[in-house]
């Protein structure tokens, strides 16, 4: 039987160890999670994909969580949570009127996050978390709910280790993945052949051949990028 898409969540945060610490418990924990490094990350991020809940820390350089908060009250109904460097009454009211679903005073627990998580998407309706999630890939189009990327009405046929890279690279559109990342993500996707996903040079390859189905031009990637000395990114239209 096939189970539900897992929850999609959006992490942002400036504290670069902070927001890698959160995104590898919760990924644990069973979620789908992007990680944006600021307000303007974030607007990127949440313009291209849908997210089932919001985790945004207060105190950040630029544009503020409060003010994040305000401005995307206006556009979307997404839940919030927001970490907060302190836990006066004052900041708390201030974010619960800006529209914030809950707050959570830093430092915590990861499993006290864990618990206000679950609770805050447990009260959401279906129907707001429902509903297809598509990217687009120029003339291609990846649905993220089914993990399935088709040219209009006819599916691009993919291997179970180009599947899972595609599954990873669209969790996390617009971010750089490093190797190592992926071979670990490849290594926990239960779908991907073990012999197919271990090693450096072994990706290179699926890389490759991901992109002879993705790509107008594999020798110039539009959409899968590499970034040199970094690693991969998936740039949607």
């Amino acid at each position: 039987m096939m189970s539900a898409s897992p929850p999609h969540l959006l992490i942002v945060d400036d504290d670069e160890r902070i927001r890698g610490l959160l995104q590898k418990f919760l990924i644990r924990n069973g979620f789908l999670v992007t990680a944006g490094r600021d307000a303007a990350h974030a607007r990127r991020l949440l313009s291209g994909l849908e997210f089932n809940l919001i985790v945004l820390d207060v105190m950040m350089p630029g544009e503020d969580g409060l003010s994040l908060t305000r401005d995307l009250r206006t556009k979307m109904t997404t839940p919030i949570l927001l970490l907060t460097a302190r836990g006066e009454t004052r900041e708390r009211i201030e974010g619960l009127e800006a529209g914030a679903d809950d707050y959570l005073p830093k430092p915590f627990e990861p499993k006290e996050l864990l618990l206000r998580i679950n609770a805050i998407l447990r009260r959401v309706p279906e129907a707001v978390t429902a509903g297809p999630k598509y990217l687009s890939l120029g003339p291609l189009r990846y649905d993220l709910d089914r993990g399935e990327l088709s040219q209009g009405d006819q599916p691009v046929r993919l291997t179970a280790t180009e599947a899972a890279l595609m599954r990873i690279f669209a969790a996390h559109a617009g971010e750089v993945i490093g190797r190592t990342e992926l071979i670990e993500e490849l290594g926990r996707d239960r779908s991907a052949s073990a012999e197919d996903a271990a090693g450096d040079r072994a990706v290179d390859v699926q890389i490759t051949r991901l992109r002879r189905k993705i790509e107008p031009d594999p020798r110039e990637p539009r959409y899968l990028q590499t970034v040199r000395g970094l690693g991969y990114m998936l740039a949607p239209d």
